[in-house]
């Protein structure tokens, strides 16, 4: 696939999503990276400091800065959008709307909610967007050595992808965290507390992520009646209390992406 990637933001994520390019045998030649703070870019990406003037549109712009510099930036960045353009936006709160209206003239306008696992290969991938045709394809494609891409039916689903695929690694590493905790306490050296607790969460992850069954089944299936594992479900499960905890964090995540959607839009 031949292609110029022009990429406003080179962060955490936009860079996760730009070694998970490069790792997956995308020419370094074919994107360009503006980024004011960026200390270097790999090997053979282009680093612009400030938008180009007057440049000719790239083929794929993708907008990977916070999403409070977008009133700020759009007009700088304006000019590299022409009526070939596919755009990504992975900022969230800021809706399709919005982006249409900063950018009218892009051919394809395609919002994306991956995770920092985007630069292995292995993160979820929300879009939402007017892509069509070969403009459709070839968003899939370029998603494709990211992770598994799904298309949203609704706008409105965005906000709860982003609490749960965007800010979930997050949730998840304070879970491992506190596992480690919990051993600890009870007199596990941390640091092996640390090692166990990793390699625990990363085979269980693989399996069930392998497995025909549902996670809900397979934790039934690791707990004997009268064991050690239905002891601790037992807690867990009591008076729904993790449940309620994870929708608590996740209704949270959700709405404050939905304070950004309306900021944006004002």
């Amino acid at each position: 696939m031949t292609f110029s990637l022009l990429q406003f933001g080179c962060g955490n994520m936009g860079g996760a999503m730009l070694n998970g390019w490069l790792a997956a045998g995308f020419d370094p030649a074919a994107f360009t990276v503006v980024d004011p703070l960026l200390v270097e870019a790999p090997t053979g990406v282009s680093l612009l400091r400030e938008a180009p003037e007057g440049a000719l549109p790239a083929d794929v712009v993708l907008l990977g800065f916070k999403p409070q510099q977008f009133a700020a930036s759009a007009a700088a960045i304006r000019p590299n959008v022409g009526e070939g353009t596919l755009l990504f936006s992975i900022l969230a709160g800021v809706d399709l709307a919005t982006l249409r209206g900063a950018f009218p003239q892009a051919a394809a306008i395609v919002r994306v909610m991956p995770n920092l696992a985007a630069a292995i290969g292995k993160s979820p991938i929300a879009l939402y967007g007017d892509a069509a045709g070969a403009l459709r394809e070839r968003a899939e494609a370029l998603m494709a050595p990211l992770g598994p891409a799904e298309w949203l039916a609704e706008e409105g689903a965005m906000d709860i992808v982003t609490a749960l695929a965007g800010s979930g690694p997050a949730f998840v590493y304070r879970f491992i965290d506190a596992l480690a905790e919990g051993a600890a306490t009870l007199g596990l050296p941390r640091a092996q507390a640390d090692r166990l607790a990793l390699a625990m969460v990363e085979g269980a992850a693989a399996l069930a992520a392998s497995a025909a069954d549902a996670p809900g089944e397979l934790a039934r299936r690791v707990a004997s009646p009268g064991g050690t594992t239905e002891a601790g479900l037992k807690v867990l499960d009591a008076d729904q209390r993790l449940a309620e905890l994870i929708t608590a964090t996740l209704r949270a995540a959700r709405d404050r992406s939905a304070e950004l959607t309306e900021a944006a839009r004002k």
